[in-house]
């Protein structure tokens, strides 16, 4: 018979911990910035250049993730874990900035398999190695019980002397720039909730683009290179090019126009999901989000940075026109994720 999966409920707050702490790789060791970790009532943390730039996301089951897809995948805690992480620090990346540090709280059922547990916690640690944040750790957090999966991470990084790169800086002349991906991890989220293609039947190339709806690839090293390459705004595209573009837009006060043939050439490695399932690929382009790339503008004339492709232009708007986003001159009609309207 099979063996009845260790559950959280099993074991005090001690041995979870215990359990987890080896999985982060934690302590001053591991990282300079981290004065102080677990163990104590609050972590102490280095902010060497007097600032600290903080941000904070959640996930909730059933609302951010599934612990079963449509199409037959599972929800690891791994995914979980490297999802937390990613979508934090691509925060700190979008303001130019370097992440330092990680607080992670947890709510989660007393039926909780421990082994998801652990997972989670590696999902963590190999998200922070393997994108590139190797100057951060897990400085700390929290256990709790409730009634559903929760997953909390609050980021602390720093400027190392710099000026964050803010969303308002945009300028008439500019040229509109993204590093990273844009419409796969929204194909991939189609290929999750699909009944009709099951996991197993998916090629490699369409595994590919779920896995990047589940373990999101921020381009950490763009954030800190646009700073020092004179990007003039930027911000992380979690939900969608059209709707965080209106957002870049409405803080500079000047529309973004997207070029048609660089929109088609972000759309090519969706073609065959598109196919698949009977949608628009560029709409999964202009409004899909979770892929965490980044959108910036550079003066005209500055050499874009290293994984920065050029997709349109910064106009000015007009007398009567609107701060936001246009496609070939033309207003955009894909409006993107939203957390309380969808």
């Amino acid at each position: 018979m099979p063996q009845t999966p260790l559950t959280v409920a099993e074991l005090s707050e001690a041995e979870l911990l215990t359990r987890i702490f080896p999985r982060l790789e934690l302590g001053a060791a591991h990282n300079a910035a981290v004065l102080l970790g677990p163990g104590d009532d609050a972590a102490v943390v280095a902010a060497p250049d007097g600032r600290t730039v903080v941000s904070i996301d959640t996930q909730v089951q059933d609302q951010d993730f599934r612990l079963q897809w449509r199409n037959g995948y599972r929800t690891t805690g791994y995914d979980v874990g490297w999802k937390a992480a990613a979508q934090n620090l691509s925060d700190i990346n979008a303001m130019g900035a370097v992440a330092t540090s990680l607080i992670v709280s947890l709510t989660m059922p007393s039926g909780t398999p421990v082994e998801w547990v652990e997972d989670l916690a590696d999902g963590l640690a190999a998200a922070i190695g393997k994108l590139g944040a190797g100057s951060c750790s897990v400085a700390g957090g929290d256990l709790g019980r409730g009634g559903e999966l929760s997953i909390t991470a609050a980021v602390l990084g720093t400027l190392a002397g710099g000026q964050p790169v803010l969303r308002s800086g945009a300028a008439a002349g500019d040229t509109l720039a993204i590093a990273g991906n844009a419409g796969q991890a929204a194909a991939g989220l189609a290929l999750l909730e699909s009944e009709q293609h099951p996991l197993e039947s998916l090629t490699p190339e369409l595994r590919l683009l779920l896995d990047l709806q589940c373990r999101p690839e921020p381009p950490l090293e763009a954030g800190p290179l646009a700073r020092l390459s004179g990007a003039t705004a930027m911000m992380d595209i979690s939900d969608g090019l059209v709707r965080d573009g209106a957002r870049l837009a409405r803080a500079s006060g000047v529309v973004l126009d997207l070029d048609v043939p660089a929109l088609r050439l972000l759309a090519a490695p969706l073609q065959a999901a598109a196919r698949l399932l009977g949608a628009d690929p560029l709409a999964w382009v202009l409004g899909g989000g979770e892929d965490h790339g980044l959108l910036a503008t550079f003066p005209a004339g500055v050499q874009l940075p290293p994984g920065f492709t050029g997709i349109g232009s910064v106009q000015a708007r007009g007398t009567t026109e609107a701060a936001g986003v246009t496609v070939a001159g033309r207003p955009a009609d894909s409006v993107g994720w939203d957390h309380f309207a969808d």
